[in-house]
């Protein structure tokens, strides 16, 4: 499997008071994206709510976005936990329905060594045949797995590339140089310079609404178009930043989709809607990146 370009983090819709996943407002997106041109998906990430769907809509979400998806594009299913039976469990579903890849966060809270993650990581790979794209966000899961750990995990078959969203070139930079596993930004501001060290896309959360300049944004760089990709990175910079600051993700993507007339709904406990204040700001950001004119969604 070939990974690169952009791929959405793509947000759960839940009705409006959060209580059930709106399985036609996903399947919609996802048509969204296809339309637009976008990689592949991501769903039940970060972005996706992973830790607070059950595990019933965990698999459903990932069958509904593989069905909607029709092969037109990549899926790559979050499948990751801190219980390694458990991301076997969901890792084999996620095959079974048509996924392309799972992508597999750090085992979080438990605070596995190095040791722990090669193996956890390891045990999936040998037992299920299904690629995997590791996935290092020591902000939400208070453990690094270390650019040597990602190095000997990259000689098993079914590991094929890692999604960096430390935050830090040095880590990029230090991974790069020691093997040559396909790197994904993590964070859409970093899509860039992440680029200009060796990454060869996103997994963004701003392509939720504006997929066509994301991934033009991603062919520019990878085409050695600096002109072009250093403009859409600056016209696109600080919405990217304030879709990432103003709140948690994905509370602030939610509540941009709503104020541009996609409606995915609350987000659920423990998270909390976007105060008013910070509502203000983020239509300003929307605003002035034209969204609110109809070049988003």
């Amino acid at each position: 499997m070939h990974i690169a370009g952009a791929y959405t983090a793509l947000v759960t819709p839940f009705i409006a008071d959060g209580s059930a996943v709106d399985y036609d407002r996903l399947k919609a997106n996802v048509r969204f994206q296809v339309e637009q041109g976008i990689d592949g998906v991501v769903p039940v990430g970060t972005t996706g709510e992973s830790p607070t769907v059950t595990h019933d809509e965990h698999n459903k979400i990932i069958t509904a976005v593989a069905e909607a998806a029709d092969s037109k594009v990549q899926v790559i299913a979050g499948t990751g936990s801190n219980n390694t039976a458990e991301a076997l469990f969901t890792t084999k579903h996620a095959k079974a329905v048509g996924a392309d890849a799972a992508l597999m966060v750090n085992p979080y809270y438990n605070k596995p060594t190095q040791e722990g993650l090669y193996r956890h990581f390891m045990t999936v790979a040998d037992e299920v045949g299904l690629p995997i794209v590791l996935y290092n966000i020591p902000g939400r899961t208070n453990v690094t797995m270390s650019p040597e750990t990602v190095a000997r995990l990259y000689e098993h078959d079914m590991i094929i590339a890692l999604k960096d969203a430390t935050g830090n070139l040095d880590m990029t930079s230090a991974v790069a140089n020691i093997c040559d596993i396909p790197l994904l930004s993590g964070d859409d501001g970093l899509t860039l310079p992440m680029m200009s060290v060796g990454a060869v896309g996103v997994v963004s959360v701003l392509s939720n609404l504006l997929p066509a300049k994301v991934k033009a944004l991603v062919d520019a760089a990878a085409s050695n178009d600096l002109p072009a990709a250093r403009a859409l990175h600056h016209e696109l910079f600080h919405l990217c930043k304030g879709l990432l600051t103003l709140s948690t993700n994905p509370i602030p993507i939610k509540a941009a989709m709503k104020m541009t007339g996609v409606d995915t709904g609350a987000v659920r406990l423990p998270l909390t809607e976007l105060p008013d204040d910070l509502a203000t700001k983020l239509e300003a950001l929307l605003q002035q990146t034209g969204v609110l004119d109809g070049a988003g969604v």
